[in-house]
């Protein structure tokens, strides 16, 4: 496969994102930098803004037609509540930093369930999550490239 399409699929991931993407392409593709992060930016950011734009009426069509599909967003809903403490009580703020510490369980697929379920507004939570990957980004492209003068 392309390496440049493994990268942006990676990114896509909600486990791995651009937390993984990003060191595979520099280290392990030896990507410069800007491609890496480019590439890494733009896999990221995509299935968050399409759950921020159709989560609400996908969850409702698909509960309505399966119990699978209702417990699965009635798990995901319950597991994505307790995870946002910080952004119900920052709101943009909080859902920004919630995206940008790049932790397990946190991020951008998180971070746009979580802004569905607080009721933020589409527009909102779009800018929070662009907001959100740049600065994890940032912050992971920093700790790779600190890893590198380290060899």
């Amino acid at each position: 496969m392309n390496t440049y399409l493994t990268i942006l699929l990676l990114a896509m991931t909600p486990v791995g994102e651009l937390r993984a993407s990003l060191p595979l392409a520099i280290l392990g593709y030896k990507m410069p930098l800007e491609i890496a992060f480019l590439l890494s930016y733009l896999g990221n950011i995509i299935p968050p803004i399409l759950i921020i734009l159709f989560l609400e009426p996908v969850s409702q069509f698909l509960s309505r037609k399966s119990i699978f599909f209702k417990r699965f967003f009635d798990w995901i809903f319950r597991r994505t509540r307790a995870k946002s403490r910080i952004i119900e009580k920052y709101e943009m703020l909080g859902l920004i930093i919630f995206i940008a510490i790049p932790l397990p369980l946190t991020g951008a697929w998180t971070g746009s369930i979580a802004s569905f379920l607080l009721g933020m507004s589409p527009f909102k939570a779009i800018i929070s999550v662009l907001l959100g990957v740049l600065i994890a980004g940032i912050i992971v492209s920093l700790s790779t490239l600190g890893v590198l003068s380290l060899f």
